[in-house]
């Protein structure tokens, strides 16, 4: 797969190491990666069964690139990949997937963190969460 500087997706399948893969340039010694899974409980320790994520794709998408563009004015020569999941979910599933890549591990690591933390602060993206007791609840993304 050629390196890209820049990957930003919503996908409905499974998120793939080997897609997140494509921002890493031939010179970055730095690759620092980070994938949220599915909780099987809640903040509130309810067993949680699964989970329904739904988004504003034009605008997240537009937002993955500000996000990638901000990380490159903060840290300098950084490959971003910011993918994100939609659809329903299970305990477990992969659901974010951020990959930053720079010459050195110090711009990778604050990049990646500066990302995540973007996304879920900024990113029209919702999740459902669905409960064993039957019932399900909207949750807001917290940074």
């Amino acid at each position: 797969m050629k390196a890209v500087s820049t990957l930003l997706d919503i996908v409905e399948e499974p998120i793939d190491l080997a897609l997140l893969e494509a921002a890493i340039r031939p010179g970055d010694g730095g690759i620092v990666t980070f994938f949220g899974r599915v909780r099987g409980s809640a903040e509130d320790a309810r067993t949680v069964t699964g989970l329904c994520y739904e988004a504003y794709e034009p605008m997240a998408r537009a937002e993955f690139a500000s996000i990638a563009r901000e990380a490159r004015e903060r840290f300098g020569d950084v490959g971003i990949a910011i993918v994100h999941r939609i659809g329903a979910l299970s305990p477990g599933d992969i659901s974010v997937g951020i990959l930053a890549a720079a010459a050195h591990r110090a711009a990778a690591f604050d990049a990646c963190r500066f990302a995540i933390e973007a996304v879920k602060r900024r990113a029209p993206i919702w999740k459902k969460e669905r409960y064993a007791d039957g019932t399900a609840e909207w949750k807001e993304n917290a940074p």
